[in-house]
């Protein structure tokens, strides 16, 4: 118990400040075969580009202690792209959706037809078009585009930002903000339990108290003596708390573990999972709309290839195959201490995309929740870091329950022979 409370004396300590398990990003991007097609109403065919692969280095600053046993900090991430590891390079190109584009024609789609048809002019004049051919570096870390400032001008507020814009430009070498989170010193039950986030007790992207809650840890650490039920973290990249459900008992290199995977109610709609209904609105099960936590636009995210979805979101388009094995999510966790030993999270990025009156450049698409891309953030526990954790809490033990067993049998003849002694005395 002493150990796993967040404590500068403690052995965790250093392993929870500056994380030591060797963490990676893999990235897929998926590339639209046929995007003049789509824009005559065709389905989209997709090809899976990638893995693109970083290590990811996360250590923690600004570590506070407080006075009613919490502890504040921001966490860093930093990337270093892996060519070794990957399926190609940052330099090629990929034929993707005009993100920003496509994004905002359905943003405006309520707007005034004089003011689509001066933006759909300003978008020909700049030689914007719905499908556009750039590298994978361009897309994940930003590129410059002229219709950032022309959309600022014609629509102010629309798009809230400037300069570059990349699916990933704000995940690299960034927080993920500001937590605040029990230490256990008091309740060890409550270790590593957030107290707050950007000084929030709840967010406020949702419909529903529920939905805006801010529930379990920060997603790296759980108070130690789980139960076999399910655990819950805060993900800022999701916007919500999420939920995983215990699956089965297993073992990791020797070391005990249960297995959390998502449930089908994850990204359920409202009205296959009414709890989830102040995510709304709603499309089908299966997605979940970011858009009030992602500038208004219209993303969704889900599992890959939209695993655990709705069919009819798969049959919209050609080229995935969900599978458990290749798109599932899971979190091993040795329950005694709470400590992740093996982890995959994996989640997918997904547009809106359909014709727009006015905006010539939409063509005649046809509506659709068009995969961008899906990511996995990776890790385990290895190395002496791992020989250590099964030398102290199962090989140890192990040792201590088999002298333990030792003694209980020489102690029975020494008990027998001891009374034996003081009945012949008598």
């Amino acid at each position: 118990l002493q150990n796993v409370r967040i404590n500068p004396s403690s052995i965790s300590f250093q392993m929870w400040k500056d994380i030591p398990v060797p963490f990676y990003l893999s990235v897929h991007f998926f590339e639209v075969l046929n995007p003049k097609q789509v824009l005559q109403g065709k389905k989209p065919v997709l090809s899976q580009r990638g893995p693109y692969v970083y290590r990811e280095y996360r250590y923690k600053t600004n570590i506070t202690f407080h006075d009613n046993d919490t502890v504040s900090y921001l966490e860093y991430r930093n990337l270093f792209f892996q060519p070794d590891l990957s399926n190609g390079t940052e330099d090629e190109y990929v034929v993707v959706p005009n993100i920003l584009m496509l994004g905002a024609a359905v943003m405006m789609e309520k707007l005034p037809n004089v003011l689509k048809i001066l933006v759909s002019g300003a978008l020909a004049g700049l030689k914007q078009e719905a499908f556009m051919n750039r590298t994978v570096g361009e897309i994940m870390w930003g590129y410059e585009d002229p219709l950032i400032d022309a959309i600022n001008v014609l629509v102010p507020g629309l798009i809230p930002f400037k300069g570059k814009f990349g699916l990933f430009v704000d995940f690299n070498n960034s927080n993920s903000g500001l937590f605040t989170v029990n230490t256990g010193m008091k309740n060890i039950s409550q270790v590593h339990m957030v107290d707050s986030w950007n000084g929030l007790k709840k967010v406020n992207y949702w419909r529903s108290s529920q939905c805006n809650m801010i529930n379990g840890t920060s997603g790296e650490m759980w108070p130690p003596f789980m139960s076999p039920t399910s655990l819950e973290f805060y993900s800022p990249d999701a916007c919500r708390s999420m939920t995983l459900v215990y699956e089965q008992s297993g073992k990791f290199k020797g070391v005990p573990t249960y297995r959390f995977v998502a449930p089908k109610t994850l990204f359920a709609n409202g009205t296959d999972y009414p709890p989830n209904e102040g995510f709304c609105p709603c499309r089908q099960s299966g997605i979940q709309n970011i858009s009030t936590c992602r500038l208004n636009a219209p993303m969704f995210i889900s599992h890959p290839h939209f695993y655990n979805a709705d069919p009819s979101l798969v049959s919209a388009v050609e080229g995935l195959h969900p599978s458990k094995e290749e798109h599932g999510l899971f979190l091993d966790v040795h329950p005694m201490t709470g400590i992740p030993m093996n982890c995959s999270i994996k989640l997918q990025l997904n547009l809106y995309i359909k014709q727009v009156s006015g905006i010539i450049q939409t063509g005649k698409i046809e509506p659709v929740v068009l995969p961008l891309l899906w990511f996995a953030e990776s890790g385990s526990i290895e190395g002496s870091v791992l020989k250590q954790f099964y030398n102290n809490l199962v090989l140890l033990p192990s040792v201590l329950d088999y002298v333990q067993y030792i003694f209980l049998g020489l102690s029975v003849p020494l008990i027998i022979s001891a009374a034996v002694l003081m009945a012949m005395s008598k």
